[in-house]
């Protein structure tokens, strides 16, 4: 691989980082290992090197330099560190820290207690496992946001393009087998009699809270919602907008202690209790039971969607006005259904289609449309009819055949450059120390600040 295409795939890692979740971050049983380096007043910590490497192993990357990884992270902490000093990027530390702790109830709803999360995260209190997240998120805003702000002007031409293709052609990889789907998808609806029963429920509840219990020990009894249940139903710190818009008009229209009744979300029906309001943060406290529904209300749904498989095929509809007329599903319905791969374009691997879907679309050719089946979507049931869009057998890529992917490689090129020369711009200026387990780095700029030879 010749440097300049290997700056390319530097790039990937690079943005990987600005990708990866709070998750592939933070892992339960790790612990700071000590200080890789120190740019300006950031710092890139030994486990951060080694978790990077992990992740790209996991995401199938074939190069793990450590060095490589090293350098990556020292470019993104420069980013951020003058990101903090742009003052057209927007501070976001209030957000940031509603979003730490936002995140810090979610993995507590995956534990029995919170004794036993900051165990296996080795963290001595929630106080520093709330700052860890939030400086994972705080990193990966500045670093997105100056990267942006770098890039936002870049562009190639069609000439440039080829002239990518043509300077690579033999090094690019070969395309596997891909395939491109539309998809219409329905919530099943709810029958009344089902409507009625969940609301019914939920003020009996409300009855037994009135009468003596407490509504922490009726949340943790009833409610569905896997967030909150454990912590008696209790979100603390909730920004206005965080929460979907019938949670929180209920909520704000409450006074203190005082309880909702039932209102219904896109989740199912709630309770809510407002504990505590403050200017635009509130505590509040919920029991939800989930609209999960019933075999007959999924198959009522399935008959819909293939009444509607019917008009398509009979001519009477085309599956883009389908798709819009119908489906519920919002990242799609106004692309003419199309499922986004994941590198945003309307091709996906084949074998990385989950195999649920694979069982749907096995013995279809280009064009077909599976029947009407059960999915699950941000945890609830659906159902779905996904067309057969187009079949793209593996191949050696081609300025013909793929040159919205080339345009996009040699756009992060040119990104990837941008960023070298603003990083080799401020490296006089910046303070930075590496620790001496790297000396026998060769890196591609000159962190070290060595004189450099003539």
């Amino acid at each position: 691989m010749t440097n300049k295409l290997k700056i390319t795939f530097l790039l990937g890692i690079f943005m990987m980082i600005f990708s990866s979740n709070m998750n592939a971050q933070l892992k339960p049983g790790e612990l700071v290992d000590g200080i890789a380096a120190v740019i300006g007043d950031e710092i890139v910590l030994e486990s951060d090197v080694n978790e990077q490497m992990n992740y790209a192993k996991q995401q199938g990357a074939s190069e793990t330099d450590k060095c490589d990884f090293l350098e990556n992270l020292i470019s993104n902490k420069l980013l951020v560190y003058e990101a903090k000093k742009d003052t057209l990027i927007e501070n976001r530390s209030a957000a940031i820290k509603e979003q730490a702790n936002a995140k810090y109830r979610q993995l507590l709803s995956q534990f029995p207690d919170e004794k036993t999360m900051l165990a296996a995260y080795k963290f001595r209190n929630g106080y520093e496992m709330k700052n860890a997240i939030e400086k994972i998120d705080v990193d990966q805003y500045y670093g997105q946001a100056k990267y942006q702000r770098i890039t936002e002007k870049a562009d190639v031409t069609p000439n440039e393009v080829t002239d990518f293709y043509n300077l690579y052609k033999m090094q690019l990889p070969e395309v596997k087998d891909e395939i491109s789907l539309a998809q219409i998808m329905v919530y099943p609806k709810l029958t009344e009699a089902h409507k009625e029963d969940l609301i019914k429920r939920l003020n009996k509840i409300k009855q037994d809270i009135a009468a003596g219990e407490t509504f922490e020990s009726q949340a943790r009894i009833y409610s569905e919602d896997e967030g909150s249940a454990a912590n008696g139903g209790l979100y603390k710190n909730i920004s206005k907008g965080q929460m979907v818009k019938p949670f929180e008009a209920a909520a704000l229209n409450l006074q203190e202690n005082e309880i909702s009744e039932p209102i219904e979300s896109e989740f199912g029906y709630h309770i809510i209790q407002l504990i505590k309001k403050s200017g635009k943060v509130y505590d509040a406290r919920h029991i939800l039971l989930k609209a999960t529904p019933t075999d007959d209300e999924m198959k009522t749904a399935k008959a819909r969607l293939d009444s509607i498989k019917g008009l398509i095929i009979a001519g009477k509809i085309t599956f883009k006005d389908a798709a819009f007329k119908f489906s519920e599903d919002k990242k799609t319905k106004f692309n003419a259904g199309i499922i986004s791969g994941a590198d945003g374009s309307d091709k996906i691997e084949r074998e990385s289609i989950p195999g649920s879907i694979t069982y749907e679309l096995a013995g279809l050719n280009k064009g077909d449309i599976t029947n009407p089946f059960e999915d699950e979507d941000n945890k609830r049931k659906v159902i779905k009819i996904i067309k057969l869009e187009d079949v793209i057998p593996a191949h050696q890529i081609t300025l013909e055949t793929d040159y919205n992917r080339i345009k996009q490689m040699a756009l992060n090129k040119k990104r990837n450059e941008m960023i070298e020369k603003f990083v080799n711009s401020k490296l006089p200026t910046t303070f930075i120390s590496i620790d001496g387990r790297y000396d026998t780095c060769k890196f591609k700029a000159n962190w070290k600040k060595e004189s450099i030879k003539k």
